[in-house]
């Protein structure tokens, strides 16, 4: 009979450390998230009166007012055959400012390079060497930023640049 009483009392203590164990761990957890609690509300309030990022878009400056602009460059150097029988080569390199402070239109810009290649090419291709050496040069930057702006949506192009404008045949 003794054996069943130690029995019972083994089993009561038992009980006892797994009701205490769980109690330790349910205080644990409660403490948890209230300090997660406390570092959520703590970060909210910060965030709100503290912060100094705006949280809404902000048109950027108008580039006509001083903003700085830089040169872009994406477009590269274009090789385009002419339209003559024994068609010659016209290299160029077109550039033009832009201001990078537009993500907006920049990401335009990028995502519009090829088109800006292939309107190159359309255009100098329809020319053979003789028309393209009668030709004003402000005549074809004039012709290639009208196309440039009709195919873009986000913002204008102000003015071309030649870095290179040679025909070569």
């Amino acid at each position: 009979m003794k054996r069943c009483c130690h029995k019972k009392k083994d089993m009561r203590l038992n009980r006892d450390r797994r009701i205490q164990t769980l109690a330790f761990v349910y205080r644990s957890l409660i403490i948890c998230l209230i300090l997660l609690g406390v570092v959520i509300i703590g970060g909210t309030i910060y965030g709100k009166f503290f912060n100094t990022v705006p949280l809404k878009y902000e048109q950027p400056a108008n580039p006509g007012n001083g903003g700085k602009g830089q040169i872009f460059s994406g477009i590269g150097q274009i090789r385009v055959p002419t339209a003559d029988p024994q068609p010659g080569t016209v290299i160029l390199f077109v550039s033009f400012n832009y201001y990078p402070d537009d993500k907006a239109f920049s990401e335009e810009l990028v995502l519009r390079t090829r088109d800006f290649r292939e309107i190159i090419t359309g255009y100098i291709s329809a020319f053979s060497m003789a028309e393209l050496q009668q030709i004003n040069e402000e005549n074809v930057k004039a012709e290639l930023l009208q196309r440039f702006n009709a195919v873009l949506r986000l913002g204008q192009i102000e003015s071309l640049y030649f870095i290179d404008f040679m025909i070569v045949g």
